[in-house]
């Protein structure tokens, strides 16, 4: 399957097929959870009647299995429809298969300017005034890894520990469309848990099955910033917890739970 210049590919509405750019660094065959991650929240904003007045303030995915690279099936339905919010609900599937990964996103009416605007959190060091930060290595050239710019402002992924990391995106989300400050903020979020290990990728497997975004407000610029911190129980779970922010500041709060094991 070839690379093509985006992380997928638009074949029609509801229809897509995954490039290598989504390739995660465990299995060669399976998605980093990022990008499918952003599809289903783009899905959510694009779907038939979708109210412009309305955006994304929480979105939950659960990750029922590895998402794999090929052709895929993206379908949206309304569990909740109000004045002020409603409840969206988003799938993604390989062709003609069972969902492997599912969303469900609460949406809130906005009124630009109606209330005063309350923020709290650190103003950290932007992108430009810190270096470039490889990867961890990965045994193959391409997929999300190559995909993202990665510039650590705490940490490193080869550091246990908390760490904080900008990140961009080097190709779209889809393919010849316009990339959109939420699809970076998404395709970032769920690195949370790879950019706070606390344990060694060689010896423990750390893998979430869900993820959860909380956005107070929308996003803005190319960066997406993750601040994260991984708590593990010696029972074998675990959760990683971040605050996002974009070059303005902080937009909201990330979390994972985590399953933990010897390899």
């Amino acid at each position: 399957m070839g690379t093509g210049e985006g992380f997928f590919e638009r074949r029609d509405a509801g229809r897509f097929t995954a490039t290598e750019y989504t390739r995660g660094p465990w299995d060669a065959g399976s998605q980093h959870a990022g990008p499918p991650a952003a599809l289903l929240g783009r899905a959510v904003e694009e779907r038939p009647g979708a109210r412009a007045d309305m955006r994304i303030a929480r979105i939950t995915y659960e990750i029922l299995r590895p998402v794999p690279i090929g052709e895929l099936e993206v379908t949206t339905g309304v569990l909740r429809s109000g004045r002020s919010t409603e409840v969206v609900e988003a799938a993604i599937a390989p062709v003609g298969a069972a969902p492997v990964m599912l969303a469900r996103a609460l949406r809130i009416r906005v009124a630009e300017e109606s209330v005063p605007a309350v923020v709290s959190g650190p103003q950290l060091p932007t992108p430009g005034e810190v270096e470039v930060t490889p990867f961890f290595p990965v045994p193959w050239e391409t997929g999300y890894h190559s995909a993202m710019e990665t510039r650590f402002t705490e940490g490193a992924f080869v550091e246990p520990g908390p760490g904080t990391c900008w990140m961009r995106m080097r190709v779209p989300l889809i393919a010849g469309e316009e990339t959109r400050p939420l699809d970076r903020v998404l395709i970032a979020a769920d690195s949370g848990n790879g950019i706070s290990a606390v344990m060694d990728f060689g010896r423990y497997v750390f893998i979430n099955s869900d993820l959860t975004v909380h956005l107070h407000r929308h996003p803005v610029g190319e960066w997406a910033c993750v601040q994260a911190r991984t708590s593990v129980d010696g029972a074998g779970i675990g959760l990683a917890d971040a605050q996002l922010h974009d070059e303005k500041g902080p937009i909201g709060r990330s979390a994972q739970s985590l399953y933990v094991a010897p390899r």
